[in-house]
């Protein structure tokens, strides 16, 4: 099991980014281009995006950015895009994402992470807690889950 930031392998950016691309299909493709593509190189040390690799296929994917579509736009950084393939599911690979998201963002020297999600029960199992919810630019809201750093 090996988790790939594309920015630190940027050989993996076409495959991360159509690997993203087919997990979320309710996302324009042109938005994970774009992100994946210019957090190459970037300035500052967020973007971030990775993918989980078993056995040399990509199984897994998520994402560290400043904000993920929602209103709450003085909360950061925040786990986007999280996703196993159907197939490796009930293996708890998600935590393996997770835990990556966390050392980066301890060492961007955040002490907060966030995440937006219609789950409950889920991320409550890895240390967020509930804080409230937050609004999307479409019309929707999400629960907004918080995790303090050790």
């Amino acid at each position: 099991m090996k988790i790939i930031s594309v920015r630190e392998n940027p050989s993996y950016k076409n495959k991360a980014i159509a690997y993203f691309q087919r997990s979320w299909k309710s996302v324009l493709p042109i938005i994970y281009e774009d992100c994946i593509t210019h957090s190459i190189g970037a300035r500052n040390s967020l973007p971030q995006w990775y993918v989980l690799e078993k056995n040399a296929e990509i199984i897994g994917c998520a994402g560290l950015i400043t904000n993920d579509f929602i209103s709450r736009g003085d909360l950061y950084p925040w786990v986007c895009a999280l996703f196993i393939g159907e197939k490796h599911r009930g293996n708890a690979y998600s935590s393996l994402l997770l835990e990556k998201a966390k050392q980066d963002t301890k060492k961007a020297g955040f002490e907060y992470l966030y995440l937006c999600t219609e789950h409950i029960g889920y991320y409550e199992k890895y240390g967020f807690n509930y804080i409230g919810q937050g609004y999307h630019p479409w019309g929707e809201e999400s629960r907004i889950y918080e995790l303090k750093l050790d």
